[in-house]
């Protein structure tokens, strides 16, 4: 249970089409709580239709991010509403990833992944073409609201980065806080699942990519140079763990390319999406 004022906090639900028990026991756990919660279900419309039903229905000044397979320690919306108030210029900020070691191999090597991938300075030139992910970020309503909302046409991937590129725009900064959060679906993945997760990530690349023409360097997401990045990512990440495992990041790196550039080659723009893009 999070140490922020509990008459401050409102819990949204979004029950994105689920056929399985999921709403049930949304419905069960709102009964337990003494927060305030909203729920939502309605028929599978994608991510960014229902971060906008959030965004819609927030009475908050901010929005917290707390996707299903996610734990986060009791302080961590403290930390990230009091980083909030005392950076006004920051539309979007982000915990730091845990580099605990995960249950099997591959779901370590993910978390290293993702923690590396985020050691930077998000308010420098160098970071404008780094996402930072809405999965544990904090987001200021104004700036989402200003920015006009997530794109409804994003339904799998990437709408997340295309808001904090539009955000970026309106003159808002990114940044981290320093509150840990752990990914607890990347303990329990396995090579066939990281391969179709990262081969899906790559065929719903291909509208992001047209949309956001040059953001996306096609010629870094290639395998070869995968290899070099995963390499510099261990190199970081050895300073900070001691481990040896994190020598491993170069050949997870280029296999995660690989099933990324297979789907991104197996797609193609919609005339939809066109349309959508052109408005």
């Amino acid at each position: 249970m999070q140490d922020y004022p509990h008459d401050y906090v409102e819990v949204i639900f979004v029950d994105d089409g689920s056929e399985d028990k999921t709403l049930s026991l949304i419905k069960g756990y709102s009964t337990k709580t003494d927060l305030k919660v909203k729920i939502f279900h309605h028929k599978w419309h994608g991510l960014g239709f229902s971060r906008n039903l959030v965004v819609q229905n927030a009475s908050g000044d901010y929005i917290v991010w707390v996707d299903a397979d996610m734990r986060i320690p009791n302080d961590y919306i403290r930390k990230l509403v009091e980083f909030m108030e005392n950076n006004p210029v920051v539309g979007i900020a982000k915990g730091k990833q845990s580099l605990k070691v995960g249950a099997n191999l591959i779901g370590t090597l993910e978390a290293y992944s993702r923690a590396a991938s985020r050691l930077l300075n998000y308010r420098s030139i160098s970071a404008q073409r780094k996402s930072l992910g809405a999965g544990g970020a904090i987001y200021r309503n104004e700036a989402v609201r200003q920015a006009g909302g997530f794109d409804e046409n994003m339904r799998y991937y990437y709408e997340d980065f295309d808001l904090e590129l539009r955000v970026r725009a309106c003159g808002w900064a990114l940044d981290v806080v320093d509150a840990e959060f752990c990914d607890f679906e990347r303990n329990r993945i396995s090579w066939r699942s990281l391969w179709e997760k990262y081969w899906l990530r790559g065929y719903y690349a291909r509208y992001f990519v047209y949309k956001n023409n040059g953001v996306v360097l096609v010629y870094r997401m290639l395998p070869i140079s995968a290899l070099i990045s995963g390499f510099l990512d261990s190199v970081k990440l050895y300073k900070l763990t001691g481990k040896n495992i994190v020598f491993l990041l170069p050949i997870y790196s280029f296999l995660k390319m690989c099933a990324w550039n297979m789907g991104f080659m197996s797609s193609q723009i919609t005339p939809y999406q066109q349309r959508k893009k052109n408005q």
